[in-house]
């Protein structure tokens, strides 16, 4: 469980100086970032969040906690095989399931070519029930493609028409 300490101290963001560095006003083993210190009237729990190696364990900014919840969505790259493609849109094959109308950000390798392309699950069913797990069939449509996006789609799709006619 958290502690909760109040914190009164007076701010050194109403007078801020070039040559003077604002105290940490955050009770936490970590620094934080002076020029993004709270205000001092807003109350600060320390956490026992894990310290980014990446940033010397200095924080940015205070994290404030939630009282309660608050909800999010993050968008997590799974493996999808494209079965079918068009230029509005694409059929892919998942091992789950996707919401319908959902909106999704899709890595697409086509030939050497990798674009990111936002597209809506427009349709999702079961296709096909294996003893390693169920296999779910989307069609998605693709909102709003970049013009890079789009050439990228065309000139795979004329690829692949060109190498089935020369089979």
């Amino acid at each position: 469980m958290a502690k909760r300490q109040a914190k009164t101290a007076p701010s050194d963001r109403s007078t801020p100086e070039p040559s003077k560095k604002a105290k940490n006003p955050v009770p936490s083993t970590r620094e934080t970032s002076p020029e993004l210190a709270p205000p001092p009237n807003i109350e600060i729990v320390s956490t026992t969040a894990v310290a980014d190696p990446a940033t010397g364990g200095v924080q940015r900014a205070a994290r404030i906690p939630i009282l309660g919840e608050a909800h999010g969505e993050v968008t997590v790259f799974q493996p999808v095989i494209i079965k079918e493609i068009s230029r509005t849109g694409a059929n892919v094959q998942t091992a789950f399931p996707l919401h319908l109308n959902s909106l999704h950000d899709f890595r697409l390798t086509l030939g050497e070519r990798s674009v990111i392309v936002k597209g809506r699950v427009v349709h999702c069913s079961i296709a096909d029930v294996e003893q390693e797990g169920v296999l779910y069939r989307s069609g998605i449509e693709f909102v709003e493609p970049s013009e890079r996006v789009d050439a990228a789609i065309t000139a795979f799709i004329a690829d692949l028409v060109q190498q089935r006619r020369t089979i």
